[in-house]
């Protein structure tokens, strides 16, 4: 008789049609059933121990394996068309679920038990509840597209606990923010602040404007930017300031913005230097008491942008935020802006008024 590893054998047990409970023996996760309850013979005897021989001696077909499936998921479209920084987030977790279940066939997820294992591995990030609801993201947008695409009938990954809680709404960098950077900050980190607090527009849109979004309108200027995230069309108006960033940008240059010597700006560069110019500033969280950010510049944009002449609809279709959303941001704004006037708060009660 063959010596079999009994550590490796899989047990099912399920209710059948009666209401019994019925025992399922798999040579592996996912692999070949060698025996179940309405079989001949008992469990742990020789016919038993030949039945499993015979099946664990079969291979596991690397095509239906757990990383074989990831690698698929990584050449879909599910990725290649996502922006370069998310498509290195998608592959560096999906890759981290990979190695975590190279052993294990991709149908194993199709057994309510699995749920289970996918979150014993998502809280290994339990010290960082940003990072833990990466880890679960990245499952369950692999598991979901293993299903669209055919690799699995069905996951049990629906809805696992997420512990990441973020509400940066009442962050804006004001007016007395923005004057402070600018006293010490060197001229390619002021023009970058100031076109995010006139535009919103997130920091990888950001840094390709250039003089083919620019366009001429009956009453002046607008920026036609297909936005990364949402790969949607948004007309922003020009603002008296952002006029100024574009009418001072030298004539034999292309982008809008550059970096210190003149070059191209990466999304890390502009946003890591803008901190490091914050904190400069006496803007660090250390000073103010909270971590002001590149991003944080779109309540300020939203208020530029309604006294622009947007609607209140229009401002939070560029955001990507609900009309409410939107304007409970402009209120904290301009009730915190010293700089800002009551006429804010009565074009946004105006523009509420006539919100659907």
């Amino acid at each position: 008789m063959v010596r079999v590893d009994l550590k490796g054998i899989h047990r099912v047990t399920a209710k059948v049609a009666d209401g019994s409970l019925k025992e399922y023996h798999y040579a592996w996760r996912g692999g070949p059933r060698f025996w179940d309850s309405d079989s001949p013979f008992e469990k742990n005897t020789p016919e038993y121990l030949d039945a499993l021989a015979g099946k664990a001696s079969l291979p596991k077909p690397e095509s239906e394996l757990t990383p074989t499936i990831v690698d698929a998921y990584l050449d879909s479209a599910a990725v290649t068309t996502k922006a370069p920084r998310t498509q290195d987030d998608y592959r560096k977790w999906v890759l981290r679920f990979a190695e975590a279940f190279k052993d294990d066939p991709i149908a194993m997820f199709t057994e309510p038990e699995s749920r289970g294992e996918v979150v014993a591995w998502c809280s290994n990030w339990n010290h960082s509840p940003r990072q833990h609801d990466e880890a679960v993201g990245a499952a369950t947008r692999f598991l979901n597209w293993a299903v669209k695409s055919g690799q699995l009938l069905q996951h049990h990954c629906h809805k696992l606990a997420k512990y990441y809680e973020v509400d940066r709404s009442e962050i804006v960098w004001t007016a007395a923010h923005q004057e402070a950077l600018g006293e010490i900050a060197p001229e390619w980190v002021r023009r970058l602040l100031g076109a995010a607090c006139e535009t919103g527009l997130r920091v990888g849109d950001l840094i390709k404007l250039n003089r083919n979004s620019i366009e001429t309108t009956p009453k002046g200027r607008r920026l036609r930017v297909r936005t990364n995230k949402r790969k949607r069309l948004a007309h922003i108006p020009v603002t008296p300031q952002m006029a100024e960033i574009i009418d001072s940008t030298p004539d034999e240059r292309f982008l809008i913005l550059v970096n210190a010597s003149g070059g191209a700006l990466t999304p890390h560069r502009a946003s890591e230097g803008l901190r490091q110019w914050r904190d400069k500033a006496k803007l660090s969280p250390d000073d103010i008491g909270y971590d002001l950010r590149l991003q944080d510049t779109r309540g300020t944009a939203a208020t530029r942008l309604l006294n622009s002449g947007l609607s209140l609809a229009e401002i939070a279709n560029h955001m990507g935020w609900s009309v409410r959303y939107a304007a409970n941001v402009i209120e904290h704004y301009a009730r915190v802006s010293p700089d800002e006037t009551d006429a804010v708060l009565v074009k946004l009660a105006q523009h509420r008024r006539g919100a659907p």
